[in-house]
């Protein structure tokens, strides 16, 4: 297992922890250099996809590891974490839905 799945696995138990839903985890090696993994989940409301967020922060920093960068914090309805080789996506499902 490379550095990026155990990222991968950390993030994804994180967010099935704190009861995110509809998680999707994208494999882009073949399409991108940007990332490897892109991740989508959605929250119930801003409340969850915030809560969601800081618990993936939280269990990937046990791991040594920082985001590069965070957007969305302040609103909720859509946050984006880069974590390099692993991008995260959480919203709500109307985001979800009107992105598709």
């Amino acid at each position: 297992m490379n550095d990026s799945d155990a990222l991968l696995n950390s993030i994804g138990q994180a967010l099935y922890d704190k009861k995110g839903s509809n998680i999707l985890a994208l494999d882009v090696r073949s399409i991108t250099d940007l990332t490897d993994y892109c991740v989508i989940v959605e929250g119930n409301v801003d409340r969850h996809v915030k809560a969601l967020a800081n618990n993936v922060v939280d269990a990937v920093r046990h791991l040594g590891i920082d985001p590069f960068y965070i957007e969305g914090l302040l609103d909720g309805d859509w946050i984006v974490i880069d974590f390099g080789s692993v991008i995260v996506h959480i919203m709500l499902p109307e985001m979800r839905e009107k992105y598709a």
